[in-house]
């Protein structure tokens, strides 16, 4: 059996929405260089709906790949949506991650979610914080 799905490589090879998005009105980085995986993630949003989406990943195959698939799966929704969206979906979207790389998905998850939150916190849009990931005081890549 493979390591890699069909879909992880389809995305690691082909990756959707890369890039950056100059005026974005939403910016979410996470991870950082000691853990090898840094994810940011652009918003582009009008009426509360994400109508581009794009990102820079500095890592791994399924981290590109987990990026590449977490952006398609919020292009054009509303942020409630894109805020619904788990690193289990991303991981089972991508037909499957190991589980030594299901941090990938993780980290997905939590770049749109940083996104987002920079929207709202632009924008003076209250918010529930426990929605949110404390990425500053998280230990999933300060060990």
């Amino acid at each position: 059996m493979a390591l890699y799905s069909e879909v992880v490589m389809d995305h690691f090879t082909h990756p959707r929405n890369v890039g950056f998005i100059e005026d974005a009105d939403g910016v979410g980085q996470v991870g950082n260089a000691k853990c090898g995986d840094i994810m940011k993630i652009y918003l582009k949003i009008e009426n509360d709906m994400i109508v581009d989406v794009k990102f820079e990943t500095f890592g791994c195959g399924s981290a590109i790949a987990s990026s590449s698939m977490a952006t398609e799966m919020i292009k054009g929704k509303p942020l409630s949506e894109a805020l619904k969206l788990t690193n289990k979906a991303v991981a089972e979207a991508l037909s499957g991650l190991p589980a030594h790389k299901m941090h990938c998905s993780v980290l997905a998850e939590e770049a749109i979610k940083s996104a987002v939150k920079d929207y709202y916190d632009r924008n003076g849009i209250e918010y529930d914080h426990t929605q949110f990931p404390d990425c500053e005081n998280c230990a999933h890549c300060h060990e």
